[in-house]
């Protein structure tokens, strides 16, 4: 019986601080109850390198991210929350060379892909977090060596997007 009671206390102590929380979710959006839509236009590739997909690629990602984690409803143009931006860089740069004892010729063990995304985030309901045309960056390194980069090309932008995503979520609803 006794354990019952406390058992019931914490249910109530669990809900009670959880009603404290206001609009905040278990993702870190702190969207305001009354925003209610989003929209995010096509974010086009302005890089002359990368796979000619991203486009379609990175749009997509973040309004799957959007849908999946916060309660917004998508909307073509006019959203609550509006993205638009375009994606500014693609580049190989060796990052860990090495000298060939062989032939003298040095080569690089290690290779970093960075893409670069270019965001405007307008919320209209509350103008203190808008920005306009903010970077966001990120990287994956891989062994030239033992990667065929043709094969691999498309994972590694992948997940060179989920972490873009991810910053574009934190600094726009979560206000990180």
């Amino acid at each position: 019986m006794r354990l019952k009671n406390s058992a019931g206390l914490c249910l109530l102590l669990l809900l009670g601080g959880l009603s404290g929380c206001g609009v905040y979710s278990f993702t870190g959006a702190n969207i305001s109850p009354d925003v209610k839509t989003a929209s995010i236009q096509t974010f086009y590739n302005n890089s002359p390198l990368g796979p000619s997909n991203m486009s379609v690629l990175f749009t997509e990602k973040l309004k799957d991210y959007f849908t999946k984690n916060t309660s917004l409803t998508l909307v073509q143009d006019e959203g609550d929350l509006q993205f638009e931006g375009t994606i500014e860089n693609y580049t190989l740069t060796p990052v860990a060379p090495q000298a060939n004892n062989t032939s003298g010729l040095s080569y690089s063990a290690l290779t970093r892909i960075t893409i670069s995304v270019k965001v405007s985030y307008t919320n209209t309901k509350d103008e203190t977090f808008n920005y306009q045309s903010r970077n966001f960056s990120f990287y994956r390194d891989f062994d030239q060596n033992s990667t065929n980069l043709s094969s691999e090309e498309q994972s590694f932008v992948e997940e060179i997007f989920d972490q873009i995503v991810l910053d574009i979520f934190n600094s726009s609803v979560a206000n990180w």
